[in-house]
C-alpha cells in the first residue's frame, strides 16, 4: 500500500484552516475510594504528549481506554483545567482562550438533538443562536441552513423530526449529519468530532468520513477520535496519530504509517486491515521480528511503553520536535489559561424568544406532557366529584368528608408533579452541550422552563381541574371562593414542582431522583399537622410543620371553605370558625394569605436553589 493510494495527490486545499500544535500534555483525573467518595490517587490519562495537527482529516486512533477521546477534549478546551499538570495547546502559535469557541465546534459521540423538532427547525435554533442578528438577517439564516442541508445530503430528510421513543424519525447516518450541521452553522474552520462512526453501519460511517473529508478540503481542519476504522475510511485519512495508554505511539502521515512499523519488525498479512493491525500492535497481539530491539526497549528502567519510547527515538517524532520547539520559542512563556467567557451572538431576550419557542413546541409535540398531563386533570377532577359529589352540611358528615375530599386534593396536587424531576434529567446532556456550545445562558434555559413549559403543563390543567372537582364537590359557592380555592390548588402544585425542579438539576439519575423527591413529600405528608398531633406527639419534629406544603394548603382549603360557613347538627346550625378554632386556625382574611405567602416563600427558594444547581452542573468532560 503506498501513499498514493491514500491521498489524491490531486486533491488540494482551499483556504487553510488552523495548525493546531500540543507539547508536553500531562492530565489526570482524581480516583474516588469507597461509596463515601474519598479522594484517591490521581491517575495520568496523558502522559506528556506533542505533536502537530495540519489543515485536513487528522484521525486520532487507539484502543478503548486509550487517550485518544481525552486528548481530544484537551486540544478543544473541554475538560477540566484542573487537570491539566502540564503542557500547552496552541492554535497557530497562539494561545487557546475560550473564544476558541467562535472559531471551532465540537460535536459530541451521542447525537444531542431535540427529537420533537425536524432536522430543518434543529439547524435553524443553531442559526438564530449562534449568528449574530447584527451581522445575519432571518433570510441570511434560512439560505445558510438550507445550503447546509444541501451540502450534508438531508434535502429528503429535512422536514422530517429527528425521532423519540414514542416517535419514528431519521436513521442513525441523517442523525448524524444533522448533528455535524449543527456545528458548522458558524463556519467554524476546526471541527472536532469525538468517534463520529459510533452505531453505524459500516456504509454509513464511511459516508460520514467522505464527508468530512470533502469539508477539511473546503479549508476546515478536521480532528477526530476513532477506534477500528475499515480500510475505506482509514484511506481516507491525512494524519494519524496512534495512541496506546496515554502516550502516542505514532503520529505523521497516515500513508507512512505502514512503512513506520514495518522498519520496527512488525509485518502486515496480506489482506489485513490496517487500523485492525496497528491496534494489534499496541495491544501486543502483533509480534515484531526484532526482538532484540524490542527486548532493548523493554529493559529500559522506568518505561512502560516500549513503543512509545521508540517512536520518541525515531526521525518522525525529531521533525515534529523540532518544530514544536521553534513554535514555543516564538512564543514564548505566555499566558496559557483559558481565557474569559466569550460573548454570546445574541442579546438575553432574543436568546427567550427562541428558547421559549421551542420549549413550546416541543411540548406540544410530546403527548405524555401536554395532553396527557390535562386528561389525567380532568380524570381526577370527576373521580373525586363523584366520590364527593354534593358534600351535605349536615354533622359529622360535612367534616368528616371535606377533611376527605381536601386531603386527597392536596395529595394529587403533589405527587401529580413527579413527573416534573425529569425535566431536568432528560435534557441534562442537550443542555450541557449547548449551554458549553455558547447557544444561550443558564439562566435563559431556566426561565424558558418556568414560561414555557410550567405554567402552561402546571397551571392550565389545575384551573379545569379546580373548575370540575369544585363544583362537583358542591363547595361554598361564592365565586371569590372559587378563585381562593384554585390559587391555593395551584400554589401548592407549583410548591411540588418547584421541589422537583430542585431535584431534578442537582442529580442526573432517575432512581435517585426519585427517592429524594419521594422522602420530603412523605415527611411533609405525615408531619403536616393533620395526621399527627405535633403538640402531643413528636414534639421535637414540631419545626416541620412550617416547611410543609400539605400543611398550609390544608389550613388554606379549611379556611376559605368554613370561613362564613354554618353547618348543621339535628336543625341547630353551627359556624365554620368553630371547627377552625378548635384546629386553632387563624381564619383572619391575614390567616388565608400567610399560608399562600408560606407556599410561595416554598416556590421561590426552591426555585432560586435549582438555578444555583443548573449553574453548578459539570460542564467539564
Amino acid at each position: 500500500m503506498s501513499e498514493g493510494e491514500l491521498n489524491d495527490p490531486e486533491e488540494v486545499f482551499g483556504e487553510r484552516g488552523p495548525t493546531v500544535t500540543f507539547s508536553n500534555l500531562h492530565y489526570c483525573v482524581q480516583e474516588s475510594r469507597g461509596v463515601c467518595c474519598k479522594k484517591g490517587p490521581e491517575k495520568y490519562i496523558l502522559k506528556d504528549v506533542s505533536g502537530i495537527i495540519r489543515p485536513g482529516l487528522n484521525a486520532i486512533m487507539g484502543s478503548t481506554g486509550s487517550g485518544k477521546t481525552s486528548l481530544l477534549d484537551v486540544i478543544a478546551g473541554r475538560k477540566d483545567p484542573a487537570g491539566m499538570r502540564q503542557g500547552r495547546v496552541l492554535i497557530d502559535g497562539k494561545a487557546v482562550t475560550s473564544d476558541l469557541r467562535l472559531m471551532s465546534a465540537y460535536v459530541v459521540q451521542d447525537d444531542i438533538l431535540m427529537g420533537t423538532l425536524s432536522v430543518k427547525e434543529n439547524l435553524l435554533f443553531s442559526a438564530n443562536l449562534r449568528l449574530s442578528p447584527q451581522q445575519f438577517t432571518s433570510s441570511d439564516k434560512q439560505s445558510r441552513v438550507e445550503s447546509i442541508i444541501q451540502d450534508l445530503g438531508l434535502t429528503d430528510c429535512a422536514d422530517t423530526k429527528i425521532g423519540t421513543d414514542f416517535l419514528r424519525g431519521v436513521s442513525g447516518g441523517e442523525r448524524k449529519r444533522c448533528s455535524i450541521g449543527m456545528e458548522l452553522i458558524t463556519s467554524p474552520s476546526l471541527l472536532f468530532l469525538d468517534e463520529p462512526t459510533t452505531g453505524l453501519d459500516s456504509n454509513t460511517a464511511n459516508a460520514i468520513i467522505s464527508l468530512l473529508r470533502r469539508l477539511s478540503r473546503g479549508g476546515k481542519t478536521v480532528i477526530l477520535s476513532i477506534h477500528q476504522p475499515r480500510y475505506s475510511i482509514f484511506k481516507q485519512f491525512d494524519q494519524l496519530m496512534l495512541m496506546h495508554k496515554g502516550e502516542v505511539v505514532y503520529a505523521g502521515a497516515a500513508a507512512e504509517a505502514l512503512d513506520y512499523f514495518t522498519v520496527l519488525g512488525y509485518h502486515i498479512e496480506p489482506f489485513d486491515n490496517p487500523a485492525d493491525f496497528f491496534l494489534d500492535i499496541t495491544n501486543g497481539e502483533a509480534k515484531s521480528t526484532a526482538q532484540s530491539r524490542s527486548a532493548g526497549a523493554h529493559k529500559k528502567p522506568g518505561d512502560k511503553n516500549p513503543l512509545a519510547l521508540m517512536y520518541r527515538q525515531s526521525a518522525v517524532y525529531g521533525h515534529v520536535y523540532e518544530e514544536l520547539k521553534h513554535v514555543s520559542q516564538a512564543f514564548g512563556d505566555g499566558v496559557k489559561g483559558q481565557g474569559e467567557m466569550a460573548d454570546y451572538a445574541t442579546s438575553f431576550f432574543y436568546q427567550m424568544r427562541i428558547v421559549c419557542g421551542r420549549t413550546v413546541l416541543n411540548t406540544l409535540r410530546n403527548p405524555q406532557t401536554s395532553y396527557a398531563q390535562m386528561a389525567v386533570n380532568i380524570f381526577f377532577a370527576v373521580l373525586v366529584g363523584l366520590i364527593y359529589f354534593q358534600m351535605p352540611l349536615t354533622l359529622p358528615e360535612a367534616l368528616q368528608n371535606r377533611t376527605g375530599a381536601f386531603f386527597f386534593l392536596i395529595i394529587n396536587m403533589v405527587f401529580g408533579n413527579l413527573s416534573a424531576v425529569e425535566l431536568f434529567i432528560n435534557e441534562r446532556a442537550i443542555f450541557i452541550h449547548e449551554n458549553s456550545s455558547g447557544y444561550y445562558r443558564t439562566s435563559v434555559y431556566f426561565l424558558s422552563k418556568i414560561f414555557a413549559d410550567l405554567i402552561p403543563n402546571r397551571i392550565i390543567p389545575i384551573f379545569v381541574f379546580s373548575a370540575i372537582a369544585y363544583y362537583m364537590m358542591g363547595l361554598k359557592p361564592a365565586f371569590l371562593a372559587f378563585l381562593c380555592f384554585t390559587l391555593t390548588m395551584c400554589m401548592v402544585s407549583l410548591a411540588g414542582v418547584s421541589l422537583a425542579f430542585l431535584v431534578s438539576a442537582s442529580v442526573s439519575s432517575f432512581a435517585m431522583a426519585n427517592i429524594l423527591i419521594a422522602l420530603p413529600f412523605v415527611f411533609m405528608m405525615v408531619f403536616g399537622g393533620f395526621l399527627v398531633n405535633l403538640n402531643s406527639m413528636l414534639s421535637w419534629l414540631s419545626w416541620l410543620k412550617w416547611i410543609s406544603i400539605f400543611g398550609y394548603g390544608m389550613n388554606a382549603v379549611f379556611i376559605n371553605e368554613m370561613t362564613g360557613q354554618f353547618f348543621y347538627s339535628n336543625t341547630t346550625p353551627i359556624p365554620g370558625e368553630v371547627f377552625l378554632r378548635h384546629q386553632d386556625l387563624d381564619y383572619s382574611c391575614w390567616g388565608f394569605w400567610q399560608n399562600e405567602v408560606a407556599l410561595l416563600g416554598i416556590i421561590v427558594v426552591c426555585m432560586v436553589l435549582a438555578y444555583v444547581q443548573l449553574r453548578r452542573i459539570n460542564r467539564w468532560k
